[in-house]
Formats: structure tokens, C-alpha cells, sequence
């Protein structure tokens, strides 16, 4: 289905250890471009993340943010019992030697080295929360830019159906327009008063016909609308695909417009044009 290149989710998840938010955003790009953000205590899991964006995602500039918070389970703190009864007997042993000295108050003796430790982090425990919220994020971001693909698809397909339109009415009267580009042509003739060779003004009738002919832009227009249509229905990301028709649309426009000898054919180029235009606009967010 159609993505867009555009979007923005966040996913969390919460142990006895610590608490995990996960947010991740994408905006347009030529390719996929991954950016993290992540605490160092996670960083391990880099790979595996990019792993998972590249399977969801093709294309555009995608950011990963990663938050970690401990919570009051991880944070408290505990005391050696045995470092502190070491500390505490080597106190013993300078009161003993120095009667005078002045013993350190409690605050003093927990600020000793190894007396406090807090709670070690249960590292596959925050590798879980991490990888889940990350999944959450991810399928999240990406169900949000089905929604708008789903969105700018209707929007292409609604100017390719109005393109194909104009084509058609095109085709409905290019027999009309032939003949009065032939009419005016002998006209001109008959208003010179010049006597023309019958089979030279037919060859010469013929060749400015052959010149004006624009059957082939138009089968090709059409065909290009059918693969506009395949894409859009199709599974794949279809973004450059599309940006190419786009490319190939503008250009028989363009043919079109330099074999106009009808201000009907010019309009209608001009028309081709402005859809393409805004199509194109479209197709930019498009993966």
C-alpha cells in the first residue's frame, strides 16, 4: 500500500526498573536515512533497531529517540553491611591509637567509598522494554503513514482520472480539428489566388497533417496513466516510480504543446501540465 514519507508515533513501556519512551519521527528523503538517539546503556541494541526500520521502512530521513528513566526500584540505594563493618573497625583501631580524635559522624562514614551501592540495572529486562517500545513506535509511525499515503494516493489518482478525461475529449475531437486545420489551409490558397497543383497540395496537406499528429503522445499519455494506476495499487513503495511517470507525463505534454495548431490541443496541454504539476507535488511526500 501507499505510504508517505511523513509521520510521527512514540511507544513506552515500564519495568521495576525503569521506565521507557521510544519516539520516532520521519520526513522526506531521497533514501532511507536512520538517525538515533539513545542512551549509552542501550546502545548495543542499534543494530537490531536499524534492522527492524528497514524492514517496514524504504525510504526518508527517519529519527529514533530513546529515553530511559530510572524508576525509585533502580535508584534506591543499599549499604555493604561488610564495607561499612570494615570502616568501622579501622575507625576502632585510630580511636584506639588516637584517644583524642574526633570520630566521623554517620553522613561522613556513608560517604566512604563502597559504603552505598544502588541497585545494578537488569540489562535483558531494559533490552526488552527498549526493543518492545521500539516496536510500538515503529508499527505506529508506520499505520500513521498508510493513512496519509492512503490520503495522497486518492489525490493522484483524482488528477490522473481528471487527465485522462481531457484525453479523451482530446481524442473526441482531433477529426474536427484536422479538418478545420485543412480548411484554413485551402482558404489561404483560395484568398491568394494562386492555382495549386492538385497532387502537390495533397502531399503538402498530407506532410502538414503528419507534422500536427499527435496520436502517438496521446497513446503514450494513456499509458503512462495505466501505470500510474498499477502503481498505486500496488504492495511496493512506488514513489520514484511515480516521480519518472511524472517526468515522461511532462514531457509528451510538452510534445503536445509544440505540435498544437488548435487552441483546443494548447489548453489542453497547458491542463496536462497543471495536473502534472500537482501531482508531482504529491508524489514528493509519497514512499
Amino acid at each position: 500500500m501507499t505510504q508517505s514519507m511523513t509521520g510521527f508515533a512514540r511507544g513506552s513501556v515500564t519495568t521495576d526498573s525503569a521506565a521507557v519512551t521510544v519516539e520516532v519521527r520521519s520526513v522526506n528523503n531521497r533514501f532511507l536515512d536512520l538517525h538515533f538517539r539513545m542512551p549509552d546503556s542501550v546502545r548495543a541494541l542499534e543494530p537490531t533497531l536499524r534492522e527492524g526500520v528497514s524492514k517496514l521502512i524504504a525510504r526518508g530521513k527517519v529519527e529514533v529517540h530513546i529515553k530511559v528513566q530510572e524508576t525509585q526500584a533502580l535508584s534506591a540505594i543499599a549499604v555493604n553491611q561488610a564495607r561499612l563493618n570494615s570502616w568501622v573497625s579501622a575507625l576502632e583501631q585510630v580511636t584506639q591509637a588516637l584517644p583524642s580524635s574526633t570520630a566521623p559522624d554517620p553522613m561522613a562514614l556513608l560517604m566512604a567509598p563502597g559504603v552505598l551501592e544502588s541497585a545494578e540495572a537488569d540489562t535483558e529486562a531494559l533490552s526488552k522494554a527498549v526493543l518492545a517500545a521500539h516496536t510500538e513506535a515503529l508499527h505506529g509511525l508506520v499505520e500513521q503513514r498508510l493513512r496519509e499515503g492512503a490520503q495522497l494516493a486518492g489525490l493522484v489518482a483524482g488528477r490522473a482520472a481528471t487527465m485522462r478525461a481531457q484525453l479523451a475529449a482530446l481524442r473526441l475531437q482531433l477529426p474536427a480539428l484536422r479538418d478545420v486545420q485543412r480548411q484554413r489551409i485551402l482558404d489561404r490558397i483560395a484568398d491568394a489566388g494562386v492555382s495549386a497543383d492538385g497532387k502537390r497540395l495533397e502531399e503538402e496537406l498530407v506532410y502538414v497533417a503528419q507534422r500536427a499528429d499527435v496520436d502517438e503522445e496521446m497513446d503514450r499519455i494513456d499509458a503512462h496513466l495505466d501505470a500510474i494506476e498499477q502503481a498505486l495499487a500496488g504492495k511496493a513503495p512506488c514513489g520514484r516510480r511515480l516521480d519518472f511517470l511524472m517526468q515522461e507525463l511532462n514531457r509528451e505534454a510538452n510534445t503536445l504543446s509544440s505540435k498544437s495548431n488548435a487552441l483546443t490541443t494548447t489548453n489542453t496541454a497547458v491542463e496536462f501540465k497543471l495536473l502534472i504539476e500537482q501531482m508531482r507535488e504529491q508524489i514528493q511526500n509519497i514512499e
